[in-house]
């Protein structure tokens, strides 16, 4: 299955009454900000950034030490950034995958997926300890092979992983036509260990969740700096200081604070469009009645997932760096891309076309050549930051906040133990070199789906180099 580049007219114009704003974001629900700082204040831990990654720092840190002075820091609103954008799926892999983590760590594999699946069942614990309403939903996640060579390559997995403790399924094409019709699938991998979940409504139940528990958050405050001086970090907002023992750096794909974080990650823009609610006849077309997240094999690959109110999340594909780092509001909205994902849309289910869609946005992806989150401390241990999730990091996320709090309180753990932890992902080149590089990588994965699979020589260049391109 070769997706067209172009949209025919269908997609276009199922796109005319589009509103370019994420669609979770676009809710009622939605709480007010809290005050941003405006004088000089003391704290023992400072996070910055309020996505998933900093509310499970300042959650997880204020549940092991109650007494802890804990200060959060948004330069916008909770959960607005990538952590309101993407598509809900929360994996239980801290690896950004099966494969992707035995071929990085062989040895500690096993202990990654039993970690992985623990941490899946904190969160829903810590969901039904807070009361938060944010659609959780255990449904798994299946993954179609569009192609010959993506069957052959997916039915050894679930073999692969149950010497490790995993739990794939393989589902042969007629099975798979039971539980979701399109005429592109060829059978499919079954991975339980995922849920679906609404991830703004998630964010901003952890950002009640944090208030009641005595966190001090701040909302559209930015740090323009932080220095280290006289063994305390020292942070400068617009309207005032913060003075702290210890900070966590959460600011995912967003400029960082410290230079050194430049080399190691780059801002990648995905895009997701929502359609408008399906109607009876519709939902019978596709089945697709248990909810589990959607995605296909290919190298460029889609996700999508159907919310509570029946309509459709359909996402990826293009994952498009934009020259010298480029970031902002300005790159959240493509309509090339927009209409590329509606054509795919409905080539994936033709019986669907007439649908609209409603939501059309875009969200920076923390992308590092390993594709999941690593680790380092700045300021002589004061300071840890944690990023680098490559778009899985909604459930990974609270593993990396615990790991953080590990290294800031000098604890040794289990997880500071781990390789995962102790190394960092090989570094991307800098401009004026890292544009052409990562394009000729995105024209080489786009060849390689339309190839069978065969990688071209600069992909095998960059798989001895440990380096990658992911959404």
């Amino acid at each position: 299955m070769t997706f067209a580049r172009s949209a025919k007219l269908r997609s276009i114009d199922s796109l005319k009454e589009i509103k370019n704003f994420p669609y979770w974001l676009d809710d009622s629900a939605r709480p007010e900000p809290q005050n941003p700082l405006t004088a000089d204040i003391q704290t023992d831990l400072l996070i910055i950034g309020g996505g998933f990654t900093g509310l499970w720092t300042a959650l997880l840190a204020k549940q092991a030490e109650p007494r802890r002075e804990v200060v959060l820091i948004e330069g916008n609103e909770c959960g607005t950034g990538a952590s309101g954008r993407n598509g809900g799926f929360m994996a239980a892999s801290l690896t950004h995958g099966f494969e992707n983590g035995y071929k990085h760590w062989p040895s500690e594999i096993e202990t990654l997926l039993k970690m992985g699946y623990e941490n899946l069942n904190e969160i829903e614990n810590t969901i039904q300890l807070f009361n938060i309403d944010c659609d959780f939903i255990r449904s798994g996640e299946i993954t179609a092979a569009i192609e010959p060579y993506q069957v052959d390559e997916m039915r050894e997995i679930p073999a692969k992983t149950s010497i490790y403790g995993g739990k794939f399924t393989w589902i042969e094409k007629e099975e798979l036509a039971k539980i979701v019709k399109s005429p592109t699938y060829l059978g499919a991998l079954l991975n339980p260990y995922v849920a679906m979940v609404n991830p703004a409504r998630l964010a901003w139940g952890l950002k009640r969740a944090c208030l009641e528990l005595g966190v001090r958050l701040y909302e559209n405050t930015h740090a323009l700096k932080i220095t280290d001086k006289n063994d305390e970090i020292t942070v400068i907002t617009a309207n005032g200081k913060i003075t702290a023992r210890k900070t966590a750096l959460a600011t995912n794909a967003f400029p960082p604070l410290l230079n050194r974080i430049r080399h190691y990650v780059v801002p990648v823009y995905d895009y997701a469009l929502m359609t408008e609610p399906l109607n009876t006849s519709q939902r019978d077309s596709i089945g697709w009645l248990d909810r589990q997240g959607l995605a296909d094999g290919a190298n460029q690959f889609h996700y999508y997932r159907i919310t509570v109110d029946g309509r459709i999340l359909w996402g990826g594909y293009d994952a498009v760096y934009y020259k010298n780092n480029g970031f902002g509001t300005d790159f959240e909205k493509n309509q090339e891309t927009f209409e590329r994902l509606a054509e795919h849309f409905f080539e994936t289910f033709p019986q669907l076309e007439g649908v609209k869609f409603t939501h059309a946005w875009g969200g920076a992806i923390d992308t590092c050549s390993r594709f999941c989150s690593f680790w380092d401390s700045a300021h002589n241990g004061k300071t840890v930051y944690c990023l680098g999730f490559t778009g899985l990091g909604v459930g990974a996320a609270r593993f990396g906040a615990n790991v953080m709090l590990d290294l800031l309180d000098g604890k040794k753990t289990k997880r500071t133990e781990l390789e995962m932890v102790k190394n960092k992902p090989v570094p991307f080149p800098p401009e004026p070199f890292r544009f052409p590089i990562i394009n000729l990588t995105r024209y080489s994965l786009n060849q390689a789906d339309q190839n069978q699979g065969k990688r071209n020589l600069w992909l095998k260049i960059l798989d001895m180099l440990d380096l990658g391109f992911d959404s």
